[in-house]
This record gives structure tokens, sequence and C-alpha cells, in this order.
């Protein structure tokens, strides 16, 4: 059990610091929507723009709130 969490917090870690190098990379935001859609079609999850404008809003202002925190 406790080898279980250790690989879900690896992972999590993991997809945590590929969205943030996404969102932080110097690229057009309209670039950055395409490659989070890319990545998340490969994983068979579709939305349409609307809804990915939400999630990366959404993603940025968690990551914003957690960094103030620090």
């Amino acid at each position: 059990m406790r080898t279980l969490n250790v690989i879900g917090a690896f992972l999590g870690g993991a997809v945590l610091g590929g969205v943030l190098g996404i969102l932080f990379a110097p690229e057009e935001g309209e670039k950055t929507r395409a490659r989070i859609a890319e990545a998340l079609r490969k994983k068979g999850i579709k939305l349409n723009r609307d809804e990915m404008k939400d999630l990366v809003d959404e993603i940025a202002s968690e990551i914003k709130g957690e960094i103030k925190d620090l």
C-alpha cells in the first residue's frame, strides 16, 4: 500500500510539473492550449475550445494560489 502511495505521488508530481512547464513556457496562449489539448487527446480526453480555456484558466489560478501560499 505504501508503495502505491509513493508511485501515485510521483506520477502526480510528474503531471503537475509537466502542466507547470507548459503553462509557464514562453509561448503564446493559443499554442499552449493546443499542446494541452493534444496531450489530453492522446489520453482519450476530448474537450471543446471553451472547455479547454476553462481548464487552462482553472489550472493557472490554482497554481498562482499555490505560489502565493509559499
